[in-house]
């Protein structure tokens, strides 16, 4: 959908300083050695014991100093997740709350996996569209070092990386307008990151480890004979064609206009297969150079490739940033920013 009037006035991010590579997980036997020769990835973040709320408390207040407004000016506050934040029954949003943007501001947590962030895009630009409000922190979070995941086969083509991301979206003017964000639903490929395993009991409260490689072979083995989950595999890349198409056309731009693309922080092979190939661009105008170094970081990914891309002077006035990503549902969504000035923190 457009959003007329809809901008970015400030990023933030925390990445942790701690990076394990690919060459010591093979070493340590973490990572099979032939995963690490097929995907070419170079290693992940690791947070260590920081909370993910805490990270995610680095990431807004960064992004609201950037963005030059103060917690008073903040109308709505989204909190995107995708692995356990704290304390089962706690709500992560009110951490951020009591630190930060005290309680006047209607906060929620957003439960979309990897798509969080463009759910939240949606949401708050659809809040802000009422006269008066101003101002939306979007925030996502994960820390992946549990007993329960396993960071390094936690699904085919990907490593899981510990960080946490922000955005300040306003109604007044900013160094980047998000001139369009789409999302759609795939319901026949629902299987794809369940499985065959019980809705009840949760797996979490009987100790089992969660794992969407394990899941997607279930998929594989199971489901896909039957012979219509074949069809919903590719209507899941025809789905990401269209929203992708969508989001193009309302921004009033062709894929050749595309500055860089910012997909998920996959393997080579499945950014350039599934994103890359599909735009007819080279894989330099991706972020994947920059993605395989910290892993996929949940909702994050692509607003840490935003932040990277600003402070390394990869992105300037004029130039535009397509965004997207799936996720469980299975969820595919795209989101176009165009950058409008050089933002002072650069």
């Amino acid at each position: 959908m457009r959003y007329p009037d809809t901008y970015i006035g400030g990023v933030g991010a925390f990445v942790p300083r701690t990076v394990v590579s690919v060459e010591k997980a093979v070493a340590k036997g973490w990572y099979p050695a032939e995963e690490a020769e097929l995907h070419n990835l170079a290693g992940t973040v690791v947070a260590g014991d920081v909370p993910a709320p805490e990270m995610a408390l680095h990431a807004a207040r960064s992004a609201l100093k950037r963005s030059g407004r103060a917690p008073a000016d903040l109308d709505l506050l989204l909190y995107a997740s995708t692995w356990h934040q704290g304390p089962d029954g706690w709500p992560p949003h009110s951490y951020l709350q009591r630190q930060l943007v005290g309680g006047d501001v209607l906060a929620t947590e957003i439960r979309q996996g990897c798509n969080g962030m463009f759910l939240a895009l949606e949401l708050a630009a659809g809040h802000l569209a009422v006269p008066g409000r101003r101002a939306a922190l979007l925030v996502a979070a994960d820390n992946y070092g549990t007993p329960l995941m396993d960071r390094w086969r936690m699904g085919p083509g990907y490593i899981g990386g510990d960080a946490a991301s922000a955005l300040v979206l306003t109604r007044e003017p900013g160094f980047a307008q998000l001139t369009s964000v789409c999302t759609t639903t795939v319901t026949e490929a629902e299987e794809l990151h369940r499985g065959s395993e019980p809705l009840f009991p949760p797996g979490v409260t009987v100790g089992r480890k969660m794992s969407f490689a394990a899941r997607n072979e279930q998929f594989r083995q199971q489901v896909l004979p039957k012979g219509e989950a074949t069809a919903a595999l590719f209507k899941i890349q025809r789905a990401l064609m269209e929203v992708v198409e969508r989001a193009l056309d309302e921004s009033g731009i062709k894929p050749a206009d595309l500055t860089r693309v910012a997909f998920m922080n996959y393997s080579e092979e499945i950014v350039e297969q599934r994103c890359m190939t599909m735009l007819d661009l080279p894989m330099a105008r991706s972020t994947w150079d920059y993605g395989r170094t910290i892993g996929h970081c949940g909702a994050s990914d692509q607003v840490l490739s935003l932040d990277h891309l600003l402070l390394t002077g990869q992105l300037g006035p004029g130039d535009h940033l397509l965004m997207l990503g799936t996720g469980p549902g299975v969820t595919v969504s795209s989101a176009v920013i165009k950058i409008v000035d050089t933002p002072p923190w650069v």
